[in-house]
């Protein structure tokens, strides 16, 4: 670099490169990589001319403007990610600077605001899930219920984890990373849709837990009656999976003896951004509080008697010797469980119980209209909250790209993840999808069941 002026925001003269290499032992950076072969250091990169200011950001803006956000289509895409209203309340909370840029609160003297909102936090994943005891959260749904099959490995030292075949996919993957990288078996039930329906038990034998989910990732309701006898006949702990925004209206898994319940809190407050970041919560029984990854906020007494939070249980690697650490998972996505208090706080219990039945009515009302199509047909006939399963006598990719052609985002095709389910899509419906967009929906799907190849397919208008 003859004039290092010419690029101000590189750090580092020639001089400064040529005093690192020597200090190294090596006399340029092309000796640095003579180690790598060099079929893969031919050629030079295809970067395009370099842009002034002012042209990156008119390149960027042609490329932003190829995105269509979901804001402008009628989105029914669920599977554990859903379109729902964000108050205004929700981010001008927690996008103030006392939160944006807390971290850890290592020092509670300090830091009694980001504790104390943990800690209700904790408080309200409780009352939703009916356990005793949450952890201050978990990086999202998946890793939570990987770490509860963990924990439930710890608690009941047994080397067989079992998970339900309805549960989602992504969950599934994790846990099966987890459980490999253990030396673990797992087990994934796959004879009937919901699976507490027809439990094949003999798989239960020597299992540490078995894993399933209510609402399941089909939307199927699961009968939890069942889990205390899957608990007295073999010894297994039971995780349930469940959606927080549901558990306004349905019984909650601990009512039900649930001894792990997890989930994620994209639901509640948090944007879909493209998948993330979100917050995982894990809440069990009191008896277990030790075996809880992550940490525990709890409510104490200062020096003067006044009321005070402090984190009391901190089983991570980082306070403890590492073998002795319940995970190595050792923080906790405390602005989005922040964000997840906030929308639940905002809504309340009153809230949250209209949110559901708004949006039930909508998805019952959309499920009857497709289901009289001639060609396409409600697959399960068990009860669901807002999510539901098609079958179509076309493609269903075919039948999606069809519906794109109309503004809709018309679900999710279940063959790639359920071989089983050939021509199923599956579709969830939340408060942002009015009457106007179900009605839309049905229209559309006749047309394309109905297509005639001759005939021109009409679209609707939005």
């Amino acid at each position: 670099m003859n004039n290092p002026n010419n690029y101000p925001y590189l750090p580092n003269t020639d001089e400064d490169r040529l005093e690192m290499l020597t200090k190294i032992g090596v006399a340029s950076f092309e000796e640095l990589l003579s180690h790598i072969p060099q079929t893969l250091r031919s050629g030079n990169l295809k970067l395009n001319p370099g842009l002034s200011e002012m042209e990156l950001k008119a390149t960027i803006q042609t490329l932003a403007e190829k995105n269509v956000p979901v804001s402008c289509q009628a989105s029914f895409l669920g599977g554990g990610s859903y379109y729902r209203y964000i108050p205004a309340v929700v981010s001008n909370l927690s996008s103030r600077s006392e939160f944006l840029t807390a971290y850890t609160p290592y020092q509670p003297e300090v830091s009694q605001g980001s504790l104390q909102a943990i800690y209700e936090f904790q408080t309200a994943i409780c009352r939703l899930t009916g356990m005793e005891v949450a952890n201050a959260s978990m990086y999202d749904g998946p890793t939570a219920c990987a770490e509860a099959c963990m924990m439930a490995y710890r608690i009941i030292k047994k080397n067989k984890i079992v998970f339900s075949q309805s549960l989602n996919p992504e969950y599934k993957n994790v846990i099966k990373t987890y459980v490999q990288a253990c030396n673990l078996e797992y087990v994934e039930l796959g004879n009937t849709i919901p699976v507490l329906t027809d439990l094949p038990t003999k798989v239960l034998e020597n299992a540490s837990c078995l894993v399933i989910q209510s609402p399941n990732y089909l939307g199927c309701l699961e009968d939890l009656t069942l889990i205390k006898k899957i608990q007295d006949n073999y010894g297994c702990l039971v995780i349930v999976v469940c959606d927080p925004v549901t558990l306004a209206v349905l019984e909650p898994p601990g009512s039900f003896g649930a001894d792990i319940v997890v989930g994620d809190g994209e639901t509640c407050g948090n944007g879909l951004s493209f998948g993330g970041p979100s917050a995982g919560f894990m809440a069990t029984k009191q008896i277990y509080v030790r075996q809880l990854p992550g940490r525990i906020v709890g409510e104490t007494q200062d020096k003067l008697g006044n009321r005070a939070f402090t984190l009391t249980l901190q089983t991570r690697e980082q306070h403890i010797r590492r073998a002795s650490a319940n995970s190595n998972i050792c923080t906790n996505q405390a602005l989005n469980a922040l964000t997840m208090l906030i929308y639940l706080t905002a809504l309340g219990p009153n809230g949250l119980k209209d949110l559901n039945n708004l949006s039930f009515q909508r998805a019952k009302y959309l499920a009857t209209g497709l289901n009289e199509i001639t060609g396409v047909e409600l697959y399960f006939k068990e009860p669901f909250v807002n999510e539901f399963v098609i079958k179509t006598t076309k493609d269903a990719d075919e039948v999606l790209k069809l519906l794109l052609e109309h503004n809709i985002l018309g679900g999710i095709a279940l063959e790639h993840t359920y071989p089983q389910l050939k021509n199923c899509i599956m579709i969830a419906v939340t408060e942002m999808n009015p009457k106007e967009q179900l009605d839309k929906y049905i229209n559309a799907l006749a047309q394309i069941i109905n297509f005639q190849p001759n005939k021109k397919l009409a679209k609707t208008s939005n």
